[in-house]
């Protein structure tokens, strides 16, 4: 089957405004031109897309139809309903209005819009020279699991702070425990998409998305299972698409509270869910937007209570700092806000400067929507923490894809060093930046590396950790069979070989 992404992808880009009948404004005398128009249709709900930023032909014959889906102009009836999926999760699109049964401008407008596009979009995106890749790998060391998955289908790869690794399998819905030999310690069976865990003394709680297909079905799930025996005990259920969570006290009553992603499709959310005194969960929403990809709980502002960051992609892509006032309410604030054909896909929070504040290490590569084409913003990009709640800019590494991003000091010579994967590489040109590492040679001057062993797998999944506890971190890539356009035999050779993981095992120690 063709698979679709887990965390961060959506399968459409959400170029067109996601008016829903209940917000649209109404301009009795719009704009005459395609360029003010654009501009007001195309950034109510998100960062204004620039014609710039796509070729021509994907405007014309993949992105514009599907704005304007969003703006209700349809060829007819069953294209629209062909949008809308059965069962709960269409009738929560339906709820949403996202896809309106009328246009919401006129025919005329609609056209100006579309040639303001076609006009101005160029025939093709000029590309950034990139760096030469070193394929010898000198600091790490690959090291293979003896046991075979097929076809891979890896939704979780994370290290365990006691040594060892998880394991989550989408295609036999398993949770996998192994010990730092790589030895399979026991496997459980849970549900479809087991892509998140977060670990204490006595229990585990993991994020189950219940659907690995994009959908708006309430269908996930969150579950913790204890350590000493087997048995699942469910937290949350009726969950659209979660992708990720965190369990800490928000509020201050000295119970634990969730932070819950619900990626879904169209229609998801970002919510904290209140523990009460009888260990029941209530939500309060803090964003009712799909495309919540991850989150961190922090202080950001010094008032010693736990605030919220959260990364969001699926259209209205950016970075959001949720301000608590230490009894549960919260203050939202977009720190970043990217186009939404940047295709965010993850970040991390590192003090990269030493100035005691936590900076933002951002990718964007998702580039599933339609045929992959190479990005020059794709990459691995630095924004410095100037302090209340602003991030500037100061690096950025280009990298067709890019997929997720490590920062850490691997080589141990005292700066930072990144690990990054692309699930987009350039396959035809450039495969070897399916992974890479970037040694800092000093003031983020990077050597490129990667391994020739790197294509033997499509890396969805990357986690840095100390594996065998000897003092250095160490890396784990996990991989998603999925089909690579044009299709030169790596799905059959992927599925075949049936990797389920690779380790790269540091040997600075």
């Amino acid at each position: 089957m063709r698979w679709s992404l887990i965390i961060v992808s959506s399968l459409l880009l959400l170029l067109g405004a996601a008016f829903s009948t209940s917000n649209q404004e109404v301009f009795p005398n719009p704009p005459s031109d395609g360029a003010r128009l654009a501009k007001i249709y195309c950034s109510n709900c998100h960062a204004f897309p620039e014609p710039g930023l796509l070729p021509r032909a994907i405007w014309e014959k993949t992105v514009l139809p599907r704005m304007g889906y969003q703006l209700g102009i349809f060829p007819n009836d069953s294209v629209r309903q062909s949008w809308i999926e059965t069962g709960a999760g269409g009738k929560a699109i339906l709820a949403a209005g996202l896809f309106p049964a009328n246009p919401l401008l006129s025919a005329s407008d609609w056209q100006k819009i579309v040639q303001f596009y076609l006009k101005n979009a160029p025939q093709r995106l000029d590309q950034p020279a990139l760096s030469a890749v070193n394929m010898d790998l000198r600091l790490f060391e690959v090291q293979k699991p003896t046991f075979q998955l097929r076809p891979p289908s890896s939704t979780l790869i994370r290290f365990k702070s006691d040594g060892g690794l998880y394991l989550g399998d989408a295609n036999s819905q398993q949770i996998f425990w192994l010990d730092a030999h790589l030895n399979l310690q026991k496997r459980t069976k849970l549900a479809e998409g087991i892509v998140q865990v977060q670990a204490d003394t006595t229990s585990e709680i993991f994020t189950l998305m219940g659907s690995f297909s994009p959908t708006d079905a309430p269908v996930g799930a969150i579950v913790r299972i204890p350590k000493k025996g087997n048995r699942a005990e469910i937290l949350l259920d009726g969950l659209q698409r979660p992708v990720h969570s965190d369990w800490v006290d928000l509020n201050g009553d000295g119970r634990q509270d969730g932070v819950v992603c619900e990626f879904a499709k169209w229609t998801g959310k970002l919510a904290w869910w209140e523990q009460d005194t009888l260990g029941n969960y209530q939500p309060h929403i803090l964003r009712n937007r799909p495309g919540a990809i991850k989150t961190y709980v922090r202080d950001f502002n010094g008032d010693h209570f736990p605030d919220i960051i959260a990364l969001f992609g699926q259209g209205d892509e950016g970075i959001y700092q949720y301000l608590n006032d230490g009894k549960g309410n919260f203050t939202e604030k977009c720190v970043l806000r990217f186009p939404p054909s940047w295709g965010s896909s993850a970040f991390r929070l590192v003090d990269t400067n030493q100035d005691g504040l936590e900076d933002i290490v951002y990718t964007c590569g998702d580039n599933a929507d339609y045929q992959p084409i190479l990005k020059p913003y794709h990459g691995i990009r630095v924004y410095t923490n100037a302090g209340l709640g602003i991030y500037r800019e100061t690096f950025f590494y280009p990298l067709h894809g890019a997929y997720d991003a490590i920062p850490a000091d691997f080589d141990q010579d005292g700066d930072l060093d990144i690990a990054a994967i692309s699930f987009f590489p350039d396959f035809e040109n450039r495969p070897q930046e399916a992974f890479l590492y970037l040694e800092n040679k000093g003031a983020w001057q990077m050597e490129a590396f990667s391994f020739p062993a790197v294509t033997t797998g499509r890396w969805m999944l990357l986690d840095a950790g100390d594996l065998d506890r000897d003092g250095d971190l160490d890396l784990a890539l996990a991989p998603l069979s999925f089909e690579v356009v044009p299709d030169r035999g790596e799905m059959q050779r992927w599925i075949s070989e049936g990797l389920p993981f690779l380790v790269l095992k540091n040997t600075a120690h």
